[in-house]
């Protein structure tokens, strides 16, 4: 049977308690008596378990500095755009199908009053908000499928304009 990394840690992190207990009891039994190795036992037990729980923070505070220097940008924010491009992405393509029926209507309702609640939605950067506004009218208009598309790729642009980036690497900026 093939045990998980995160068991053989734990054991091992176990074991090493159990040796510093045993090495602390006798070394207090060295020094003193029953009581030298009951307080030898505690010391080693807590040398350890003090050990870990700085290797612990250490790990958290180096894992949150790297990660502050590698992620940019607001990313609850250029998702909901994200989100907001392919809801009217999805509503623009039933309003006008390849296929010509070939979307029901109530799916194009759906899909209409998910477009709208999500242009809606909070946290939204201005800009993506007004070009998804232009791009629903243009769509619902529904007159002119070059008009909608028109709109749709100045909301796209929108969406990508406020992207600040993935990933920091080198000092530059990836978008």
């Amino acid at each position: 049977m093939k045990f998980p990394l995160h068991a053989w840690l734990y054991g091992a992190f176990g074991l090493l308690v159990v040796c510093a207990a045993g090495v602390g009891a006798c070394a207090g039994f060295m020094l003193g008596t029953w009581w030298g190795t009951a307080a030898g036992t505690v010391t080693g037990v807590a040398v350890v378990l003090l050990s870990a729980v700085i290797t612990v923070s250490l790990c958290t505070v180096r894992t949150r500095a790297f990660l502050k220097n590698v992620v940019v940008g607001d990313g609850a924010a250029e998702a909901s755009a994200e989100g907001v491009l392919l809801a009217v992405d999805l509503y623009q393509a039933a309003v006008f199908p390849l296929v010509p029926g070939g979307v029901r209507r109530d799916e194009r309702e759906v899909r209409r009053a998910v477009a709208y609640r999500t242009a809606a939605s909070y946290g939204l950067p201005r800009a993506v908000q007004v070009a998804a506004a232009e791009a629903l009218e243009a769509i619902d208009e529904g007159h002119d499928a070059r008009q909608a598309r028109a709109a749709v790729s100045k909301l796209s642009a929108a969406v990508h304009s406020c992207r600040t980036g993935r990933i920091r690497a080198h000092g530059g900026r990836h978008s």
